[in-house]
């Protein structure tokens, strides 16, 4: 049958689905026969409640059933004759006026935009490097130390210093009242390993056992405790006990302790300079493709389907719920979210979703499986049990496909950086797993 396709906006679309009403009623009769061979009502046995009786319970609920299911149906029919991809749900409402025995609805919904790709050569894309200097893998080396190190405790008449772990009792003021979190007992911390606020670190140092100081700490504006965010409180501190940290020296013993095999110093220097080469990797990948992911939303023209963004602000909406009820969050899951707060996070989404499939399409970026093999076997090299790993990847389907997405995404970023003016920058180490 011929569809008649109706523009209302830029995307929004809206054709008319009829439905004979005796197609409707003989449904639901057939539901209805079948639902009464194992209703049960008082007074009747199963499978012999009067039809009347089940009509009366179910009639309604059966009705609404059919109804949405004819619907559907006439809907993915007419959408698939009229060609169109249609983004979202439609909209269903049924018509005042129809020709006898006919039911007439307007379904009123959105399709996806046509996606003008533009032309890659003119976007300029920042491509960055990083190598794993012998700097990195000492400071590495020396994180591995910290992990591994003990305290003992100090003389008494020895003051605290950098490096050391302090237990104190301390209790803070604003306008000589207390407030929220300013107040604890037995508080152990590192000093000079940034746990504390600088200013409350400096007071500690130099203390020994048993003394007390007090001393004025000031917030920095954009504290985290927003109650004390900017103001200037003053703190008394006791200290109750001081430990000197004992780091293990690198020798072979510290290897062989770590599960390096061969045991050795340079063994150890060169697996910590192979794990950090995988992470830079990584972390480099995730930048570049940061960058080409930009200049593809910059270049593309389309429009945005508003269902598509809704169900997106939905999926933020409903992630953030979860991430405080794991926070522990009490009543997380009815807080009031404002909607608008993911607008533009989910319209970035949305466009960038629909320009990749485009891109993708259009020069068959879609991954290999031999790009998969070689993706999971990569990221299965950092554990102790690789082939388990793997293995762990292959069995799932939804793993598989989060595997594609990411194999994909690299995909793009290879062939948009070949197209593109690139401009290569070199990063230090730190500033790359510091950013």
């Amino acid at each position: 049958m011929s569809v008649n396709v109706e523009t209302l906006e830029k995307l929004e679309r809206r054709i008319t689905l009829t439905l004979a009403a005796t197609e409707i009623n003989s449904e639901v009769e057939s539901r209805l026969k079948k639902l009464a061979r194992t209703v049960k009502a008082d007074g009747f046995r199963p499978g012999k409640v009067p039809m009347s009786v089940v009509a009366q319970r179910y009639g309604y609920s059966v009705q609404y059933e059919v109804m949405n299911d004819k619907l559907g149906q006439a809907f993915t029919q007419a959408a698939n004759e009229a060609q169109l991809r249609v983004a979202g749900v439609p909209n269903i409402t049924q018509k005042d006026q129809a020709p006898e025995g006919v039911m007439a609805f307007d379904a009123t919904f959105e399709v996806y935009p046509e996606v003008k790709l533009g032309d890659l050569s003119t976007a300029e894309v920042e491509r960055v490097s990083a190598e794993v200097d012998e700097p990195a893998i000492d400071k590495t080396v020396e994180i591995l130390r910290k992990q591994r190190r003990t305290f003992a405790q100090r003389p008494a008449a020895e003051g605290a210093e950098v490096g050391d772990r302090v237990t104190i009792d301390f209790e803070g003021k604003i306008d000589g009242e207390p407030f929220a979190g300013g107040k604890a007992e037995g508080f152990q911390f590192l000093i000079g390993e940034g746990q504390m606020l600088e200013q409350f670190d400096s007071a500690v140092r130099g203390m020994k056992v048993g003394e007390s100081k007090t001393f004025p700490l000031q917030f920095p504006a954009d504290y985290h405790g927003q109650d004390v965010a900017g103001k200037e409180a003053d703190f008394m501190v006791t200290m109750k006990k001081i430990e000197a940290q004992n780091l293990p020296t690198v020798d072979e013993g510290f290897a062989k302790s770590l599960g390096i095999a061969g045991g050795t110093v340079e063994a150890l220097r060169a697996d910590v300079k192979k794990n950090l080469e995988r992470e830079v990797k990584f972390r480099v990948l995730a930048r570049n493709k940061a960058a080409v992911m930009d200049a593809l939303v910059k270049t593309a023209e389309l429009d945005l389907p508003k269902a598509l963004i809704e169900a997106e602000v939905g999926r933020l909406t409903e992630g953030a719920r979860a991430d405080l009820k794991q926070r522990g969050v009490k009543d997380a899951e009815t807080a009031p979210i404002p909607a608008e707060i993911f607008a533009p996070q989910a319209e970035r989404r949305v466009r960038l979703g629909l320009v990749v499939s485009e891109l993708v399409r259009q020069n068959n970026l879609q991954a290999k499986p031999d790009q998969l093999q070689a993706h999971i076997e990569e990221m299965a090299q950092s554990y102790e049990k690789p082939a388990e790993v793997v293995r762990w990847y292959l069995s799932d389907r939804q793993r598989m496909a989060e595997v594609e997405a990411v194999v994909i995404e690299n995909n793009v970023t290879n062939f948009v950086l070949e197209k593109a003016k690139v401009i290569d920058k070199a990063l230090p180490f730190d500033e790359l797993m510091t950013a």
